[in-house]
């Protein structure tokens, strides 16, 4: 009797080790994070929304950024105007001087800003965001050295990196041919789990 119930708890031993293995072989498998890029994103007339999770444009209240001519808008804080759409998340963003490669960490809370009803989270304007305008050439050309990370609509983060502002992204953009313009090139790597690292 005793020899039955020794082989029997050590059988019940061995697979409850097994299933424990197996188990933590799932469970502690963190995604790495992928640097994604986005070509040609049609910014060229009205807001065209955009969320890091899905990974495309999207027309539901599940978006993050929002694109409108040289215009970024977050999901969070206010509207400024009528045409934008409502914010329904806790969306901010946070701009930081470096490459895209170099911010592996998430900005303090405090870093962090919110739409408003009299400035972006995301300054509009040449050389306070994204950008710079050439009064001469006419051509809208991203700032080297600008990451931006954003708060998603629902509380992740991802950090983004706009690489041209015209379609099929032109080493040499002409301005003049209107149908090119309002067209974002961007990479950006989205973190879906709980650290705070990208």
């Amino acid at each position: 009797m005793k020899t039955k119930f020794l082989k029997l708890s050590l059988l019940a031993l061995f697979i409850f080790t097994a299933s424990c293995s197996s188990d933590d072989n799932n469970d502690n498998t963190v995604p790495a994070v992928e640097t994604k890029k986005v070509s040609d994103l049609n910014a060229s007339a009205g807001y065209t929304k955009f969320s890091f999770s899905e990974n495309k444009v999207v027309t539901n209240d599940n978006w993050d950024i929002a694109f409108n001519t040289t215009t970024i808008i977050v999901n969070g804080g206010v509207k400024m105007t009528d045409a934008e759409p409502n914010r329904t998340g806790s969306g901010a963003a946070s701009i930081v001087s470096g490459t895209f490669s170099s911010v592996t960490l998430y900005p303090a809370a405090s870093a962090f800003a919110q739409d408003a009803a009299t400035v972006y989270a995301i300054p509009k304007g040449s050389g306070k965001g994204w950008y710079n305008y050439d009064m001469n050439s006419h051509i809208v050309s991203p700032i080297a050295g600008k990451v931006f990370v954003i708060k998603t609509h629902d509380g992740k983060y991802a950090k983004l990196e706009i690489l041209s502002y015209y379609k099929g992204a032109p080493a040499t953009p002409d301005p003049l041919k209107a149908e090119d313009t309002g067209f974002y090139t961007f990479n950006f790597a989205y973190q879906a789990n709980s650290t705070t690292t990208f």
